[in-house]
């Protein structure tokens, strides 16, 4: 029996030892909002047999680029167990900190995370002392950071890795993440619940003339759904960067107008430009009058008065954002009245080296099944006039407009057969229109909306002429939003110019603005709240010139 057990031990090192547990580690590739409380940075999971163990403490080393003294600090949860019969690819049994529960948002959720360990005041180096007795099956964990609320910076960043931990028995680590995830830092400019609405949606950035960030998005308070609801246009002001916000203005709300309430006048999916010749701002959305509580999408129908087809109504600011005039319709002006849904491109618009301002457009026909297309409409004086011409292409629609190096203008599509984004471009403003050669090839996508800017040469510190692009980088869910640049006009855009700042779901949608030479300012429907912004140093994107 003794040789046995002797011969058992030489061809299997295990046997007759005690086996180690294994400690799997995903790192998430999320934003860290400053003005959360908790922040998850690790998710971690081990799994026992029933054999009593515990595990006792996990060791944290933070990479010298992480700024400490920006920490607050570092915090270990343990998460519980997993059904005997659940999913055991799982590194979470559920969402631990809310994006979507309006006063849910900034903490963890008590009834789902138990708080092991803290460390304030973090040094490179960080032992978080578990002292968990082990559940049979799986056991989950997360590790997480609280920003101090002053002194973090929107360019901070934190790098990081678990390199050890400790139990009853041996711990063994296995890393299930890539490697080289920078935690960047982020605002959740509008979350569930703030000002007392139920959801936003629909992110709009720009940057003026004076350097004011202004974000515009849905008020949705009622719930998150679209159109016909009580939705309100709100906006957000910023003079430092993004670092903070003002007060939510709300440049269109219709409310109870012409005999109807809120719900049924129901204004949304914004979009915003600033005329970089006088400094005014636009602001472009949808209004919708009567229309039952269904999908607009469906119960709008060809005419061109508010009692039967929806408004594409603008709204200006002479005063950087500060006030806004009353919203004036411009469907009668644009639309075919023959056309069931017209309406524009939600995010931004631009200003041309002419000084011609253009938002994007859609329209669907009164068909049965509502072919959508996608187009432009432009003004060369200034607002006061507005006009249009022909679609790029069917079956797509939010779209977004940028002005190549030599004055073309390119539109960048939603395609409703998912997979990738449909590409055009026209030198006469749409009366003619080119398919681009990477259309439906160079930029997957399932189903989403997406943002595209032009950055000119002489704007950047990297002295050429870059296009940027944001959307979910995935052909399943809205996930993986991915920041992506092109110094060709959008011929190429190459793996190493792209950098991922969202791993997790969301709602997806994202617009992009440059907030000054240096440095990229995004707007998006991100996994830790509804409407994030996050500041990117250009050099971040763009690693390769050549």
């Amino acid at each position: 029996m003794l040789l046995l057990f002797f011969l058992a031990a030489l061809l299997f090192p295990s046997f007759g030892a005690a086996a180690a547990d294994t400690l799997y580690v995903r790192e998430k590739q999320v934003p860290v909002l400053i003005e959360r409380e908790d922040n998850v940075l690790f998710e971690l999971k081990i799994t026992t047999d029933g054999t009593p163990r515990s595990l006792d403490e996990i060791v944290l080393d933070f990479g010298p680029e992480t700024h400490l003294k920006a920490i607050r600090s570092v915090k270990l949860y343990y998460g519980g167990t997993e059904t005997r019969t659940g999913r055991f690819d799982a590194f979470r049994p559920v969402d631990y900190i809310s994006s979507l529960e309006p006063g849910k948002t900034l903490k963890a959720n008590p009834s789902y995370s138990v708080l092991k360990a803290r460390v304030r005041r973090p040094s490179g180096r960080v032992v978080l002392k578990a002292s968990q007795d082990l559940f049979p099956g799986v056991n989950y964990f997360w590790i997480g950071v609280e920003m101090k609320h002053r002194r973090a910076r929107l360019s901070d960043v934190i790098t990081a890795q678990v390199s050890a931990a400790t139990g009853s028995g041996p711990v063994a680590l296995c890393r299930v993440s890539p490697e080289g995830i920078v935690h960047r830092m982020g605002i959740g400019v509008r979350k569930a619940g703030d000002d007392g609405s139920n959801a936003y949606r629909i992110p709009g950035l720009v940057t003026t003339n004076n350097g004011t960030l202004l974000a515009v998005y849905d008020v949705r308070y009622n719930n998150s759904k679209d159109l016909q609801e009580h939705i309100d246009i709100g906006l957000s002001r910023s003079t430092d960067g993004g670092r903070t916000w003002e007060k939510m203005r709300k440049p269109i709300s219709f409310g109870e107008r012409y005999g109807l309430p809120a719900a049924q006048n129901g204004a949304g999916d914004p979009a915003i430009l600033v005329d970089k010749v006088t400094g005014d701002a636009w602001i472009a959305s949808i209004w919708c009058h009567g229309m039952g509580v269904g999908t607009t999408w469906w119960s709008t129908v060809p005419g061109l008065s508010p009692q039967y087809t929806a408004q594409l109504v603008m709204s200006r600011s002479s005063d950087d954002g500060r006030t806004w005039s009353e919203p004036v319709s411009v469907t009668p002006a644009l639309k075919d009245s023959s056309w069931a849904f017209f309406f524009q491109g939600p995010g931004r618009g631009i200003t041309t080296s002419d000084g011609t301002i253009v938002f994007a457009m859609q329209y669907t026909f009164f068909d049965g099944g509502r072919t959508p297309h996608s187009g432009l409409i432009y003004s060369q004086d200034h607002g006061q006039t507005w006009h249009r011409h022909a679609a790029a292409k069917d079956s797509v629609t939010e779209a977004q407009v940028a002005e190549l190096s030599d004055g073309t203008l390119m539109l960048n599509m939603r395609d409703n057969r998912g997979g990738s984004r449909s590409v055009a471009t026209t030198r006469d403003l749409g009366r003619t229109w080119t398919e681009h050669p990477t259309s439906r090839k160079a930029l997957r996508e399932s189903v989403c909306m997406a943002s595209l800017i032009a950055v000119k040469a002489d704007e950047n510190v990297l002295g050429r002429h870059i296009l940027l692009f944001s959307n979910p980088d995935t052909v399943r869910g809205r996930n993986h939003i991915t920041i992506k640049a092109s110094l060709d006009d959008g011929m190429t855009w190459k793996e190493v110019n792209q950098l991922l700042l969202d791993e997790d779901e969301g709602w997806g949608y994202s617009c992009l603005t440059m907030i000054d030479a240096e440095t990229v300012g995004i707007l998006y429907e991100s996994s830790v709240a509804q409407i994030t912004f996050q500041a990117i140093p250009l050099r971040d994107i763009v690693k390769e010139l050549e």
